[in-house]
């Protein structure tokens, strides 16, 4: 299996001005090409090839000598980047490849000799760097991206395949459901709630200090620069408290439970409600089951994706009654047809989780209210598996 594990780089002042040009000439040449690709395709109704774009180097480093500077590997890698980004645009799961600035994260990645060695990363014409290595990794390293994020801080992600083979799959023993929320981050069908942290709100009122000074900073100046990182730190603090709270909890429920079910929601149309859109963006609900479905593979356990429109609140899992209407203020709700008295969310986690050992025990992924269509109001399904 191939696993990443990403190192935080100290890099001296002449490695630092190497990686500057090396991001920089990378950027260019990634610019150009995809710039040349969108012309051509508009010419003669074909676009440029990873090796049509690997090929245009040679002439560019004559006429550009400070391509020279910075490692090939670096240079070709970009031709991958791009026909990859072309590939994903063309299957629909991205957009348009866009230009690179100078602005935003800058990446490079060496594809081959590399060596990591305690603390010691050793890459091409950056020759040893030094890497505080947290936990040495086990097998062959594939590749290394160095980062360098907007607060000035160097990473480096190093591929390492362990020689392992993913285990199989085995959906033999506890299930749980998932239902995730604002009030309540993650409830589980067992009746335990995980809370919202909020980390963006807790930080919000030292991020609005930091760019009302950075507001007020002339632009290009050295000020204006050093206010830059101070907002990219605490937008850092947020991001590393958020996925460090994310990781912890998702090993919990990997470690704890065979079989994992989520919900799929739309989160990119959710967040359109602008009286949500802020909490919705800052609980990290997508890296979550992202987290969710690496790590389950990884353990060889269960992971399922339940239809966002399956009623999962409004359905009662004793009795299978499903009510019209379900506000988002009601927290608790008695079932009209068996009168038992439901909490909102860990009903829902219950039904999601029944749901989700239907779909695993008929083997496939169409949904009881029907794939990817709204049902109607009052619309009963059948269940035919449930575990209590």
């Amino acid at each position: 299996m191939f696993k990443a594990y990403k190192f935080r780089m100290y890099p001296t002042t002449e490695q630092e001005v190497l990686l500057a040009k090396s991001f920089g000439s990378c950027r260019w040449f990634y610019n150009h090409a995809l710039n040349l690709t969108s012309q051509t395709y508009k010419e003669t109704g074909k676009g440029l090839s990873r090796n049509d774009i690997i090929k245009l180097l040679p002439d560019l480093k004559k006429e550009h000598e400070w391509l020279g500077e910075v490692p090939s590997q670096c240079l070709q890698q970009v031709a991958l980047n791009l026909s990859s980004a072309f590939l994903n645009f063309f299957e629909k799961r991205a957009k348009f490849p866009n230009f690179k600035s100078k602005h935003q994260k800058q990446s490079i990645r060496f594809p081959q000799h590399c060596k990591l060695t305690g603390n010691v990363l050793k890459l091409p014409k950056l020759k040893d760097v030094y890497c505080r290595v947290s936990r040495v990794p086990e097998g062959t390293l594939k590749s290394v991206t160095v980062s360098l994020t907007p607060s000035g801080e160097y990473y480096a992600s190093c591929l390492f395949d362990d020689g392992k083979t993913q285990p199989e799959v085995s959906s033999e023993g506890k299930a749980v459901g998932i239902d995730l929320g604002l009030t309540h981050f993650a409830i589980t069908s067992d009746g335990s709630k995980h809370g919202n942290p909020r980390y963006y709100r807790k930080y919000e009122k030292k991020l609005a200090i930091q760019q009302r000074k950075l507001s007020k900073k002339q632009k290009g100046s050295s000020n204006r620069n050093k206010a830059r990182k101070r907002v990219a730190k605490v937008h850092q603090k947020i991001t590393r408290c958020r996925e460090d709270f994310l990781h912890k909890l998702s090993r919990k429920l990997v470690d704890e439970n065979q079989v994992l079910c989520v919900e799929n929601l739309a989160v990119k149309n959710m967040v359109k409600n602008h009286n949500l859109a802020k909490s919705i963006s800052d609980v990290g609900w997508g890296q979550f089951c992202t987290m969710l479905k690496y790590k389950a593979e990884w353990a060889g356990k269960t992971y399922i994706e339940v239809d966002r429109f399956f009623p999962s609140s409004k359905t009662c899992n004793h009795c299978l009654h499903q009510v019209k209407e379900m506000p988002l203020d009601v927290r608790s709700w008695t079932c009209p047809n068996c009168g038992t008295i439901h909490d909102r969310d860990i009903c829902a986690a219950c039904n999601i989780r029944d749901e989700g050992l239907r779909l695993l025990a008929v083997g496939h992924t169409v949904s009881a209210c029907g794939e990817r269509v709204r049902p109607s109001k009052g619309t009963a399904f059948t269940r035919h598996l449930s575990v209590k």
